[in-house]
């Protein structure tokens, strides 16, 4: 459409669908230009791969992709003439920038580093006069204040020298010689001037050596020659004595390759396996603030108007690796220290390992304590229960003694009256005219037999009503049967049982407890005397040996016999 048909169908468009249409028509243009890319010029001092601000350029670079609301279109350009103090190559490449963003300037610029700071300052008005500037990867010190303009915001840091030289002392508190690493390009010569401003109260701890002047080569070889209780400073190197550039971070791993005593810087950039540590500025951090900062200026608000304050050394930070290749103990670290690349120990890798083999042997040390408890309960019981059934028992015999008292009294009465009898006829024989000695040695005799008769029955009751005991000795069952019967005699009278024995001859002694097997046949013969009240004819039979299988083993010294 024509601008001119565009025009008269807005303006004399008076129906509902003709407003609609301007309505979408101004939607369209807002949303075209909100989806023009943002141009970010990022202006280095000395070039894209020169340590630490390479990484730098890349964190701001991931920090503004990542907060900006818009598309990015991010240019890096390098100023190649602050490697060196000829301006000559400034000229050809202020025409090369005014040419390039003639047409489009850039909506931002950020410069990276101090040249790159003094160079903008110097030239904005052929450049760039009107574009929002950042300053960022700068000491506060290379910031000319005078020459900021309202289009200018700073984001800088404050070294601190003589706290990183204190650092040095105090994790290596016999430290005696201290090689600074500088380069000699304009900016590092500036700064080996503040560099020795700030150090010298330490001049009386330790002495310095300065390397500024040196080739790179010479550096190296100073480093490797070095004597004990000494320690490097690593500052910055982009350009050596020589004038020979040094990019990356290729001159740092051949320092460190070679060098005599640990190196100590001021970036935690170069904390990847090359120094020490200590307190430093986050390459991170600063990267963060910066990209913030630029994107305030880009959403609108005026370069001038923000003040971000210095920032300082972060927390301190140490490289596990480097303290152990040098001794340096944990405990000489500043308070609240950082320690990283420590290899995990086992509980940081096994953790759930150990804690679920922890908890299985807490419960099964749980277990075998409920279960040796237990045992010690059962072993108690056991003895309870053991002392029970012989009180028990002995109250079982207790109770049969009353039952067999008569029983008992017979037999002890028999041997007591024959005894008598025996005696008086031995005297009768003795007060004839003529004794008769035969006769009565022949009474004497038997009255010695029936005392021994009732001795074995009062042992016997003895024995049968006596506490139990373990106690094993060689028995004759048939000797037992017949015990039994003479101590149940007047209950079988009194309930008219005869008895019919059949006892084997033949049966072998077996090791037993008497007394207790004893008190088994009186059971037994108890029970059948019970059993018979109502029964005619009552005959008590007892009956061992006699067509019964045996069936022996041999076991050890003797045998177990099963009937």
């Amino acid at each position: 459409m024509r601008r001119r048909d565009f025009v008269r169908a807005i303006v004399g468009s008076s129906t509902k669908a003709g407003i609609i249409f301007c309505l979408l028509a101004l939607c369209a243009c807002q949303v075209a230009l909100a989806a023009e890319p943002k141009r970010v010029l990022m202006l280095h001092s000395f070039g894209r791969d020169f340590k630490p601000w390479n990484d730098y350029a890349s964190a701001i670079r991931s920090e503004l992709e990542r907060q900006s609301p818009w598309p990015l279109d991010i240019q890096d350009q390098s100023l190649v003439s602050a490697r060196s103090s000829n301006e000559d190559p400034e000229v050809p490449f202020i025409e090369y920038l005014s040419a390039l963003y003639r047409k489009n300037p850039p909506d931002i610029i950020v410069g990276i580093g101090a040249p790159a700071a003094v160079f903008i300052q110097q030239h904005r008005q052929q450049i760039f006069p009107k574009a929002p500037m950042v300053f960022t990867g700068l000491e506060q010190r290379r910031i000319d204040v005078s020459a900021l303009t309202e289009h200018d915001s700073v984001v800088a840091v404050k070294h601190d020298f003589a706290a990183a030289i204190e650092n040095i002392l105090q994790v290596l508190p016999n430290t005696k010689n201290v090689m600074v690493v500088n380069g000699y390009s304009p900016n590092e010569r500036f700064w080996l001037e503040e560099i020795r401003r700030e150090v010298k109260p330490f001049e009386s701890r330790v002495a310095f050596i300065w390397t500024s002047h040196l080739s790179f080569e010479e550096i190296l070889k100073h480093a490797s020659e070095l004597p004990p209780h000494s320690a490097i400073f690593w500052h910055t190197l982009y350009v050596d004595g020589a004038g020979v550039g040094q990019e990356g971070d290729s001159a740092l791993k051949k320092l460190h390759a070679v060098a005599k005593a640990p190196i100590f810087s001021l970036f935690d950039d170069f904390l990847t396996g090359e120094t020490v540590g200590g307190p430093m500025h986050s390459i991170l951090e600063a990267a963060q603030e910066t990209a913030a900062v630029a994107i305030r200026i880009l959403n609108g608000e005026k370069p001038g108007d923000i003040k971000v304050p210095p920032t300082r050394f972060a927390t301190p930070k140490f490289d596990w690796r480097e303290m152990q290749r040098w001794g340096i103990s944990e405990k000489n670290l500043p308070p609240g220290s950082e320690i990283l690349f420590r290899p995990p120990t086992a509980w940081d890798q096994y953790k759930p390992h150990i804690l679920a083999i922890t908890s299985a042997t807490f419960v099964q040390a749980l277990l075998i304590a409920w279960l040796l408890n237990e045992r010690q309960y059962r072993r108690r019981a056991e003895r309870t229960a053991r002392e029970t059934f012989s009180e028990l028992t002995q109250m079982n015999r207790m109770a049969t003694a009353g039952e067999l008292s008569a029983a008992i009294a017979h037999e002890v009465k028999q041997p007591i009256t024959g005894i008598v009898t025996m005696a008086n006829a031995a005297l009768r024989w003795l007060s004839r005219e003529t004794p008769d000695i035969g006769r009565a040695r022949e009474a004497m005799n038997k009255v010695v037999a029936a005392g021994h008769q009732a001795s074995d029955v009062i042992t016997n009751v003895r024995g049968l009503f006596a506490k139990d005991t373990q106690e094993k000795t060689p028995t004759d069952i048939n000797k037992l049967v017949k015990t039994v019967l003479g101590l149940v005699y007047m209950d079988l009278r009194k309930h008219s049982i005869e008895t019919n024995l059949n006892l084997g001859e033949q049966l072998p002694i077996i090791f037993g407890n008497e007394v207790q097997l004893q008190q088994v046949i009186l059971n037994l013969v108890m029970n059948a005397i019970e059993s018979m009240n109502s029964a005619e004819p009552r005959i008590l039979s007892i009956k061992n040996g006699n067509g019964w299988t045996e069936r022996r083993t041999c076991i050890g010294r003797g045998y177990r016999q099963r009937n």
